[in-house]
């Protein structure tokens, strides 16, 4: 008896073996490398301070901010988780917001669940070694810092977050693309000629990507924006901040750079040449810790002590017992202190008072 062989229309029958079997879709191979930059590992001593920060009895929360601050994967960590926490109206897109959401104690369990690497330990088998990514993401953000303190740039915490996960879309093309190695060659090429050499080989660019993963975690569009901009002809704002900033760090650390189009993009982001140029010849050194108070104190003797008590960690009810007050005093001064710095909450009150050497 003849048999017909059911019609497929050219399509593939499931379970077909070919050159594509076992092979994930596009779509997923994407989710995946989105998820593994998600879990890009803190390192051991970032958890480590975390966890001194948010365990101390007089811990302070400056320090919990600043270890956050210094550590990529902490960063995207508690940012994302505090994006979910927060209205879905408002958007949390800086680190001592995100610690005010979800309070040391959050930060901890954070911290104390994420994936670790070590200098010196081995790689796991990543492609783009962690220390390697956080060296540059460090000293982009020193220099965006150095930079902001110069162009009188208002949201230095926003600034922060920004040129420290500048580069995020890097990881994603390291998981989607293992082997290829145009990254890497920092010696000879520009930061721009490597991202059109990205576009020209993958399709696709680090930044745009970045920009993609901004959004995917809520962080706020400035952030999104400047990201997937950074390396523009015509950036502005932050996106012009943390592109100069990007180039000043890969100068500091000796590699290309265009000196055209650093100058170009410092001129837009308000550095004039002579600031520049100090700044290029300033940061190979290491920064000394100085006072950086840069306007007279305007809060009272008894609204500094409130400030330096919630600094090392007290509740309100502690403070009014070490100060001999009431609660309610102690919430009135923390006003006062609210409506002369221009904060909006304890975290950025602390934050500003040791920036500028009050506490």
């Amino acid at each position: 008896m003849e048999t017909t062989k059911p019609h497929t229309n050219g399509k593939a029958k499931p379970g077909a073996v070919g050159k594509d079997a076992g092979r994930p879709a596009p779509g997923a191979r994407l989710a995946a490398a989105f998820e593994a930059v998600e879990k890009f590992p803190v390192l051991l001593e970032s958890r480590a301070r975390v966890m001194r920060a948010a365990t101390a009895e007089t811990g302070r929360v400056g320090d919990l901010i600043e270890a956050v601050e210094a550590d990529v994967g902490l960063a995207i960590a508690v940012l994302r988780f505090a994006n979910r926490s927060s209205s879905p109206v408002a958007t949390v897109g800086s680190v001592p917001a995100a610690i005010d959401i979800l309070k040391p104690s959050g930060v901890l369990a954070i911290a104390g669940t994420a994936p670790v690497f070590d200098f010196f330990e081995t790689n796991g088998g990543r492609e783009m070694r962690p220390e390697r990514f956080r060296v540059h993401a460090l000293a982009t953000q020193q220099a965006a810092d150095e930079i902001g303190r110069a162009v009188g740039w208002e949201d230095r915490d926003e600034l922060a977050v920004a040129s420290l996960l500048h580069d995020v879309g890097r990881l994603v093309i390291a998981n989607l693309h293992p082997g290829d190695r145009g990254h890497f060659d920092v010696l000879s090429r520009t930061p721009e000629q490597r991202l059109r050499e990205e576009r020209d080989r993958l399709g696709i660019d680090h930044a745009l990507v970045g920009g993609v993963l901004a959004r995917r975690w809520s962080l706020p569009q400035r952030i999104a924006v400047s990201i997937e901009r950074h390396h523009a002809d015509d950036a502005e704002g932050l996106a012009a901040l943390v592109g100069t900033a990007d180039m000043v760090a890969h100068y500091s650390q000796g590699e290309a750079v265009s000196p055209e189009r650093l100058h170009a993009s410092a001129k837009r982001c308000g550095l004039s040449p002579d600031a520049l140029r100090d700044l290029l010849y300033q940061l190979p050194y290491a920064r000394n810790d100085v006072s950086r108070v840069s306007e007279p104190c305007p809060l009272s003797a008894r609204e500094l002590d409130v400030l330096r008590h919630l600094s090392e960690g007290m509740v309100y009810k502690q403070i009014a017992s070490e100060m001999q007050l009431s609660v309610s005093t102690i919430r009135t001064h923390l006003h006062n202190v609210y409506g002369k710095i221009g904060a909006v909450d304890r975290a950025q009150a602390v934050l500003t008072a040791r920036d500028r050497g009050w506490i």
